[in-house]
């Protein structure tokens, strides 16, 4: 026994831990569950003693014969007996943990790690990693501006004085200025997004790049022409 007890491994400690925990959860939430029911007969208690109390004591319009008296206080009886039982409420189902849903496996992943001080902050002594924990954060990176710079150098032979050059790229819009993301980017704010052209305009502004409204519209007819 002392041998099993020696291979133990600090994650085994950790699950059992965690499995203890989880019973312990499970217990107090069904203990709340049966504080609510017993509230519930008490409450229904409360309000069967006060009409035995105006059919003893009210006025005399309020009053009651023999027979609805006994209906009370069969109706108390009943009350306290299934007070007294402390029901458990077998039927009703523990309502599980929420289960996270995994993040997509696509999205990229930036890791950030926390590493405690190399020494022990009680004795000052080495430290040596036991474990991590590792937790997931959803983040989101706001779209932004960029811009692409086309350098073309010009070669010159240095026997017969040819110059030769790249030619420039093509461009979705002759000699515009906006890249076809940028477009791609404008049209589907516009039309999926319903996003007015004013309103990008605002957006962009935010950013530092001014694009006027009418300028984004002449980009959006010349989009259009290429299709």
């Amino acid at each position: 026994m002392r041998a099993a007890d020696d291979q133990m491994t600090p994650d085994d400690d950790d699950a059992n831990l965690r499995a203890e925990l989880e019973s312990v959860n499970a217990e107090l939430v069904l203990e709340r569950q049966n504080n609510r029911h017993l509230r519930a007969w008490i409450d229904k208690l409360e309000m069967t003693i006060a009409r035995m109390n105006r059919a003893r004591f009210g006025r005399s319009s309020e009053r009651v014969d023999s027979d609805q008296l006994e209906l009370l206080v069969a109706e108390v009886r009943e009350a306290i007996s299934r007070v007294a039982a402390k029901p458990k409420l077998v039927d009703t189902p523990v309502a599980s943990p929420t289960v996270r849903k995994a993040l997509p496996e696509h999205l990229p992943r930036e890791i950030v790690h926390h590493l405690p001080a190399c020494e022990c902050p009680q004795c000052g002594g080495a430290m040596q990693r036991i474990g991590e924990d590792v937790a997931e954060m959803l983040e989101y990176v706001p779209a932004r501006f960029k811009v692409i710079r086309h350098v073309r150098p010009k070669l010159s032979c240095v026997s017969c004085r040819t110059i030769a050059q790249m030619p420039a790229p093509s461009r979705p819009i002759d000699r515009g200025l906006p890249g076809p993301g940028l477009l791609a980017h404008v049209a589907v704010s516009k039309f999926a997004d319903a996003l007015p052209l004013y309103r990008q305009s605002q957006i962009y502004a935010r950013e530092g790049v001014s694009i006027e409204r009418s300028t984004l519209a002449d980009w959006w007819g010349a989009t259009a022409r290429l299709t």
